[in-house]
């Protein structure tokens, strides 16, 4: 099955001069959808992984499924201010300002082989902060994981760990 038909450009979205890979008309399409997390879930099934982390907010949708199809548990990093109880946070920069990414802390144990999952990889910031994170709660991050990637951006580069992409886009 060609995936990319099931992805859309938007021109211009969120602002002038960008194209928004639009992944709606995929979930919305039951059979793309399960090949999509058919085939992540191969790609992550070879890291020997045993639990999955997904970015906020459009990487829940590929985590949370990914995980169930694995058998593996699944935790959410998400912006400040997002998760009751003990987190751990990790602030970082942007292009303009900062931002910071929250786990909460009990989730994930020490020595514990996580794939990070994202819908799109496009400057790797992100992913970056995520990582570092979740290294920080003593996670042992074994890849990070994209239903896209946009490879002129080159945020593979940024990221020290495998990238496993399963759309890649070179504009």
């Amino acid at each position: 099955m060609d995936l990319k038909s099931h992805i859309r450009g938007v021109p211009d979205y969120p602002k002038p001069g960008i194209l928004f890979y639009d992944i709606s008309p995929l979930l919305a399409h039951a059979d793309a959808w399960a090949v999509a997390m058919g085939r992540m879930a191969r790609l992550i099934q070879e890291t020997g992984v045993d639990f999955i982390v997904g970015i906020e907010s459009r990487g829940f949708l590929m985590a949370a499924p990914l995980a169930l199809k694995l058998g593996l548990g699944f935790a959410m990093v998400r912006k400040k201010g997002k998760l009751p109880g003990d987190v751990v946070r990790h602030s970082y920069d942007l292009e303009y300002g900062s931002d910071t990414v929250e786990i909460q802390a009990d989730l994930v144990k020490p020595g514990q082989r996580v794939v990070v999952v994202d819908d799109l990889l496009a400057t790797g910031g992100t992913m970056t902060a995520a990582i570092k994170l979740l290294r920080d709660v003593g996670a042992d991050v074994r890849a990070a994981a994209f239903l896209i990637e946009l490879d002129f951006l080159e945020g593979r580069k940024k990221l020290d760990v495998p990238v496993l992409s399963l759309l890649n886009y070179d504009k």
